[in-house]
């Protein structure tokens, strides 16, 4: 047994006056948000005013705090003044605000020092009217209620209906298992949906096979190659889509939509097309997590041990040939699953390292090849003959991975392995002004010359 914080999320059926209830929750949210920026925002620009004048630190303008406390606090002494009508709505509305402000500049900062990985962040802008909606209840009567399955309850809203029953829930907290902590309510191509935040007391199966590994080798062609020699074909989703989508864009340029420039409102009809398309990648959204989480399911409750490869996915969405194709499959998302899941069942999953090439060893004998160009999707090895699927040498690999220790500091080096990483050819052009690239500024050009007999 596991404890774990977990997500149950719901569609939502409100009414037309509950639904005008929920966006106003959501504008509240924003407006508090937007209200807490400004005055960060004002108190940052002060201080840096004064500092142009020569202002020594300590008669500097004091500074605002960005604690989610302090914001409250104010928000509380000017919130009459400011939002006369804030009794309208449940307080948590503003208080999931501040909340979100609290946390948009420490992570601002923390990418300035580098406390904080991935992408850089920028300072937080302010939220505009077409930006999503959202809002969260940590406090008041909110959760499932005795009624029936078919509803939920929210503060200030009351008994909500939703597309689907809430069974689950209902009897992980009827037995005592699971115990709800807060709701999020947000709206998403055109419904709303709610999802709780439940502490939940997980008792999942252990995997059938424990003793086996499987390697999983993820591409664009089929969704996932694994070592067992299975093929997991890959849906395309969005290619299927494509067809609808471009009809209904080609539907959207026709329509008269907005001008920043001229402040010209879109018209109804572009609206209602920007509608349907939300929907379809919605759609498409939906059918490709239904299909991960199905595989990554299937591999946790299935094997012991599964190898999965770190890639750079950011990266290869870069690449204007393969970036739709990437994103489409959805790399980045069976990996997390799988790392989740696996501590529910207590199965171990072994990243492979970001440079371990998988690809270009071979199976059976452990050579690795110098270069392996993406066009040659059989592997044949020179040194012991083996020719095999690319994707399946691959898996096999990185199976192999996790079933033996590694003696050297790179993932995965093996005995045939060549120290470093194998040469590659750089390709070098001529200096000029044709090419464009400029000579070397350490060394002239040099001319060998016959000696010539005097």
């Amino acid at each position: 047994m596991a404890s774990v914080i977990q997500a149950f999320r719901f569609a939502l059926d409100p009414a037309s006056a509950q639904d005008a209830v929920l966006r106003s929750h959501c504008g509240g949210q924003r407006y508090a948000f937007n209200w807490g920026l400004a005055r960060v925002k004002a108190n940052l620009d002060q201080r840096a005013a004064e500092r142009t004048y020569g202002t020594v630190a300590d008669g500097l303008t004091p500074s605002v705090s960005w604690s989610a406390y302090s914001l409250r606090k104010a928000w509380n002494q000017a919130k009459d003044e400011v939002a006369p009508w804030w009794a309208e709505n449940s307080k948590e509305a503003y208080s999931s605000g501040l909340v979100n402000l609290a946390t948009a500049p420490g992570n601002w900062a923390d990418c300035g020092t580098g406390r904080r990985k991935g992408r850089r962040l920028g300072f937080p802008g302010f939220k505009g009217k077409r930006s999503g909606l959202s809002c969260r209840f940590t406090t008041g009567a909110f959760g499932l209620t005795d009624r029936d399955r078919r509803h939920v309850k929210l503060p200030r809203i009351g008994l909500v209906r939703t597309h689907e029953s809430t069974r689950e829930l209902a009897r992980h907290v009827e037995r005592g298992t699971a115990r709800i902590r807060s709701a999020s309510v947000s709206h998403r191509a055109g419904r709303w949906f709610v999802a709780f935040s439940v502490e939940i007391t997980r008792a999942d199966p252990a995997p059938t096979r424990p003793d086996t590994t499987v390697g999983v080798d993820l591409g664009v062609t089929s969704l996932a190659v694994l070592s067992t020699g299975e093929t997991v074909p890959n849906p395309r989703h969005l290619e299927s889509a494509l067809r609808e989508l471009r009809r209904l864009q080609r539907r959207a340029a026709r329509r008269v939509g907005p001008d920043r420039r001229t402040r010209r409102q879109p018209s109804a009809r572009w609206r209602n097309t920007q509608a349907r398309i939300g929907r379809l990648h919605t759609q498409v959204a939906n059918a490709r997590r239904d299909g991960l989480h199905k595989l990554s399911t299937r591999l946790v409750r299935t094997y012991g041990t599964v190898v999965v490869e770190d890639l750079n996915v950011s990266g290869m969405t870069r690449n204007r040939r393969l970036a739709r194709h990437v994103a489409g499959v959805g790399m980045a998302e069976p990996r997390r699953q799988i790392e989740y899941k696996a501590t529910w069942s207590g199965v171990n999953v072994h990243v492979a390292d970001r440079w371990y090439p998988s690809s270009k060893t071979c199976s059976a004998c452990g050579v690795v090849k110098a270069k392996l160009r993406l066009s040659e999707r059989v592997y044949h090895c020179d040194a012991c003959d083996l020719v095999l699927d690319r994707d399946l040498n691959a898996a096999r690999n990185l199976a192999a991975l996790a079933q033996r220790e590694t003696s050297s500091p790179s993932c995965g080096a093996t005995a045939n392995e060549p120290d470093g990483n194998p040469r590659k050819t750089r390709t070098t052009r001529a200096t000029g002004t044709t090419t464009g690239r400029p000579a070397p500024t350490d060394a002239g050009q040099r001319r060998r010359r016959k000696a010539t007999a005097a």
